[in-house]
């Protein structure tokens, strides 16, 4: 499977990924999904935010690579987040919409990948403003990686509220031979 055809599955797990821990957020009250847990970003919510502000943030970094991917035009649309820990959104129904225009732009943008492209760097400042140049390819992969580290503490914040979100394993979308 090449590069490439991995960003692709990789968007596609995550696309599945965040219906499912959305879903068994949505079943929380207001109050439990914003009480402070302890976890990095505070709350089950509040990670819920972070994970989408790093993805605003780094999908406006790719689409101003030179090869132009309109298909994140979607998300320059959007509001840059001025820091990590930012709430969008208080209301997770809300927060949700936002999510599922992100993923499909995510899946638009995997798709539309090459190999060739994954090979070149990618200049961009940091939240900091400190200026950084790196692999485009590899950058992509911190972004699900990013994206499933998060997911992870959410899951188990939900397990501990007695809430399952179901198969959480990239096995499940790995195609059979």
């Amino acid at each position: 499977m090449s590069l490439k055809n991995s960003f692709t599955l990789m968007a596609q797990y995550n696309q599945w990924m965040n219906e499912s821990v959305y879903s068994a957020a949505s079943q929380l009250s207001p109050a439990a999904l914003d009480e402070d847990v302890g976890a990095f970003f505070g709350s089950i919510l509040g990670t819920l935010n972070h994970i989408l502000v790093a993805d605003i943030i780094w999908l406006q970094r790719f689409a101003k690579h030179p090869d132009k991917f309109s298909e994140l035009d979607i998300v320059m649309a959007m509001s840059l987040p001025k820091k990590l820990d930012e709430t969008l959104f208080e209301d997770i129904g809300l927060l949700r919409e936002q999510r599922v225009k992100v993923d499909e732009a995510i899946l638009a943008f995997a798709n539309a990948l090459s190999s060739e492209v994954l090979t070149t760097d990618l200049s961009f400042l940091d939240t900091a403003g400190v200026p950084h140049t790196k692999n485009f390819g590899q950058l992509i992969l911190h972004l699900f990686n990013h994206q499933t580290h998060h997911r992870g503490q959410i899951t188990t914040l939900l397990s501990q509220r007695g809430l399952d979100v179901g198969a959480t394993d990239l096995l499940e979308l790995i195609p059979a031979l």
